[in-house]
């Protein structure tokens, strides 16, 4: 009997090795393909595995397209988790970039060389960063919103060209599945200055590593069953946890503490640290999709916390022990506020930003160095009505039928990002074809309607070489609605430009 063959990239990472833990039980009707890198630490992780039966190890690069295409060969399905992610990204961008849309590029080349078109199909895990600042009070979001990376996210910004380069790839058997924040142990020990970038308003919906690896489990169980309808290829997810896994950042902090027996946020940190914009996150709208699909959801915030506590080790007692004793909270909270500052002062830090007059990042990340100012003190602190939905408008007849959709809709979706459908004739309900479209700013470009109406993706060219918001805003409606509510009238515009995009990938052949 032939095997079913299961390509997976990352399988050394958080969602990834679980994954691959998760499908090894199957192994008796699966191939397990693996590209890992040839590190002393990967090769220490996969050892146990390396003569296992049903697994195969390839040591390479997804920079590498050669590396690539011997694992795609005769793969059934491809389950591409492998990313360079923040904060990492952050310090390397030109790294992200290479690595991010150089291993999509490579799949879809290799797919194709191959001849393998109609047989493989690609599982994306793309990112819930695609979509960018999204505080309060538009916080509520959905597939179709548009594409906002945050200024200096090159990781969001490789991986919109990822995802756009799979979209228009033309391979039938393709989806994206928009990864948001993943609760579990790589989370909790993540120490980096990217924990102030994250506005202590913001929302997310997380979901854990142990039901990101039941999702992708089930996927592929369903999928090598031929349980899974056809139909749902070539379409766009938000993987979430659902109303138990949504939280803001503020509630974030106060219950973990909490657990200390530090009951006073204001003395283990300072709301001055922390950005009030351009970070990313959200609550879903349709995140049920993709459960009712693969029942995947079992965990809640209790892991998240549990993880907390589990990363203390027996530390959790003595601090328990000391912050119950007279003056203990106060001591323990200072030694943490200490900690917290001189992260805040590290490169990438908020408090660096401030400290050194870095005028572009404090408009970034404030907008003003007088919105910082303004910042309340923690024992002020009121939070926004989170329950509220503001609902994204996507500029089109979203109650139709799939292949009802005409030309009409795609000049009235041009026109509300304030472009022109440059096309005259198009095949009804014919979500995949490349039709002509025109900017705001006058740049010409092609693109399918699944790009564009359920991708939430625009111009390419306004995407590669700059951070524009305010200009873009001011001439697209549809990008307005995620863009004014965050950014007063009187706040003055500013651009940053882009210096790595795809068009700076050098393709490893």
């Amino acid at each position: 009997m032939t095997k079913y063959r299961v390509f997976l990239t990352g399988a050394t990472g958080a969602m990834g090795f679980l994954t691959f833990q998760a499908l090894l039980k199957e192994r008796d009707e699966l191939q397990l393909v693996l590209l890992a890198l040839p590190t002393k630490q990967d090769r220490k992780k996969l050892k146990p595995f390396k003569k296992m039966n049903g697994v195969e190890i390839h040591w390479g690069d997804l920079r590498s397209y050669d590396d690539v295409r011997r694992c795609v060969e005769g793969c059934d399905l491809i389950l591409h988790m492998g990313a360079f992610v923040s904060p990492a990204a952050d310090y390397e961008p030109e790294k992200a970039v290479q690595i991010n849309f150089g291993a999509m590029y490579n799949i879809v080349n290799a797919v194709k060389d191959c001849k393998q078109q109609d047989t493989t199909k690609i599982v994306n895990i793309g990112t819930i960063a695609e979509t960018g600042d999204r505080m309060p009070p538009i916080h509520w979001g959905r597939i179709g919103d548009p594409i906002k990376t945050s200024i200096y996210d090159y990781y969001a910004v490789s991986k919109v060209a990822a995802e756009r380069y799979l979209i228009e790839s033309g391979l039938p058997h393709w989806v994206s599945l928009r990864q948001t924040g993943m609760m579990g142990p790589a989370m909790i020990k993540s120490y980096d200055a990217i924990i102030f970038h994250n506005c202590l308003d913001n929302v997310l919906e997380y979901v854990s590593d142990r039901d990101s690896a039941r999702l992708m489990r089930n996927l592929c169980y369903k999928e090598r069953t031929q349980q899974l309808d056809e139909t749902f290829w070539g379409h766009i997810f938000n993987i979430g946890g659902g109303e138990d896994c949504q939280l803001n950042a503020y509630d974030m902090y106060t219950n973990s503490f909490q657990r200390l027996g530090l009951s006073k946020l204001s003395d283990v940190m300072d709301s001055k640290w922390y950005a009030t914009r351009n970070f990313h996150g959200q609550y879903y709208l349709d995140s049920d999709v993709l459960n009712d699909l693969f029942d995947f959801r079992r965990d809640t915030l209790d892991y998240h916390y549990h993880c907390f506590e589990q990363n203390m080790g027996l530390g959790k007692w003595a601090v328990k022990g000391l912050t119950s004793l007279p003056g203990g909270k106060k001591g323990f909270g200072s030694l943490l506020h200490k900690n917290f500052l001189k992260l805040a002062r590290t490169a990438h830090g908020t408090v660096r930003f401030i400290e050194q007059d870095m005028e572009e990042k404090i408009a970034a990340y404030w907008g003003s160095y007088e919105a910082w100012k303004a910042i309340p003190h923690l024992d002020q602190w009121t939070q926004p009505d989170f329950e509220k939905v503001v609902h994204i408008d996507h500029g089109y007849d979203e109650d139709q039928p799939e292949h009802a959709l005409r030309l009409q809709d795609m000049k009235e979706a041009a026109t509300f990002r304030g472009g022109t459908c440059l096309s005259d004739d198009m095949q009804v309900g014919d979500w995949t074809q490349k039709l002509q479209f025109q900017c705001a700013f006058d740049h010409t470009f092609e693109a399918s309607p699944r790009l564009v109406l359920e991708g939430g993706h625009w111009c390419p060219v306004c995407e590669r070489e700059s951070w524009n918001g305010y200009e873009r805003a001011r001439r697209d409606p549809f990008f307005a609605q995620v863009w004014d509510p965050l950014h007063p009238k009187d706040e003055t515009p500013f651009v940053v430009k882009k210096r790595y995009s795809e068009k700076t990938f050098k393709p490893n052949l």
